[in-house]
């Protein structure tokens, strides 16, 4: 069972990776903050990647023995959004027929597929340290974000994310032949794709964010949703890894993302029984940001204890 924990690249630290470490985790996750900036924070990572400092961290984590991966809302990255004025058929449709740069982008234009693809392989490479696993992730910023074009409404959300990751995932591997894509299966694109089938090297990642998060008069059926899709999706998705991120350890969610940091206190009995199902499911990697908890947490309210974590998942 490989193990991991996802952080902020701001908290990244020898503190952290000997915590990871020593606990037996496998995997450091750095996941640069999402929303409307992502593809600022994206930029302010790639930026730090050329640090000795952060070079000199990562170095650190492969000595301890740990896998790096980078989780990232990539969409504004892929495709700039100032190219919009010249060329606003890459840009997705809204639900009132209009061209927008406000998120993602067409699954449906060829040439922002290719543009998208290219700059996801450079992104690949850029990545320090990273393994060989690639999650490039659509924008985050609630429902219906995807485009509403007449070749896209005849996909679904999920079909249009699965359309973008095979195209990545083969223009990747003309770069790094054992590259692998992550779908992302979390809001929208929770329910399997009907259309659209994966190509070799790309895997499931199930992200069950509704569950923390839905409100209002469709919240029940939203977190029913999620759970009921877990089996489909499965099925869908036949290739190794399938991944599980959940947020049992995300003080920013509980947090409301806002600092200073809420003290953290872990719902230990319902992380161990969502590993139990999760295992009994046949994940077989599972994950938990852990964001928030550097060392302006540390300053505020001492360490934090990951090996109920480590524990259960071994």
């Amino acid at each position: 069972m490989k193990s991991s924990m996802i952080i902020h690249p701001e908290e990244l630290s020898n503190v952290w990776i000997d915590r990871l470490a020593n606990a037996g985790i496998t995997t450091l996750g750095i996941h640069p903050r999402g929303g409307k900036e992502a593809f600022e924070t994206l930029g302010e990572l790639l930026d730090m990647m050329q640090t000795a400092e952060y070079r000199g961290m990562i170095d650190y984590a492969h000595s301890r023995g740990l896998e790096v991966e980078y989780e990232i809302h990539a969409a504004g990255y892929l495709m700039p959004r100032e190219l919009f004025k010249e060329h606003p058929e890459y840009f997705r449709m809204n639900g009132n027929e209009e061209r927008t740069n406000d998120w993602n982008f067409c699954a449906s234009n060829s040439e922002a597929l290719d543009l998208v693809a290219k700059r996801a392989a450079e992104l690949a490479l850029a990545l320090y340290g990273s393994c060989h696993n690639y999650y490039f992730w659509m924008d985050d910023g609630g429902h219906g974000l995807y485009c509403h074009c007449p070749k896209c409404k005849q996909l679904s959300q999920s079909d249009q994310q699965l359309l973008i990751a095979n195209r990545m995932v083969k223009e990747i591997r003309k770069k790094i032949p054992d590259a692998r894509v992550a779908y992302l299966a979390y809001q929208d694109t929770i329910v399997p794709p009907s259309k659209i089938r994966p190509v070799d090297g790309v895997f499931l990642e199930y992200a069950p964010f509704e569950k923390y998060t839905a409100k209002g008069e469709n919240a029940a059926k939203l977190i029913d949703r999620e759970i009921k899709m877990i089996d489909p999706l499965m099925r869908f998705f036949e290739s190794e890894p399938i991944k599980v991120l959940e947020y049992w350890y995300d003080n920013s969610l509980y947090s409301k993302w806002k600092k200073p940091p809420a003290k953290f206190i872990l719902n230990e009995e319902n992380m161990r029984r969502d590993i139990e199902v999760y295992r009994n499911m046949g994940f077989d990697n599972i994950s938990t940001f852990a964001c928030f908890l550097g060392k302006d947490y540390e300053d505020l309210y001492g360490d934090v204890d990951v090996t109920p974590f480590s524990e259960t998942v071994r």
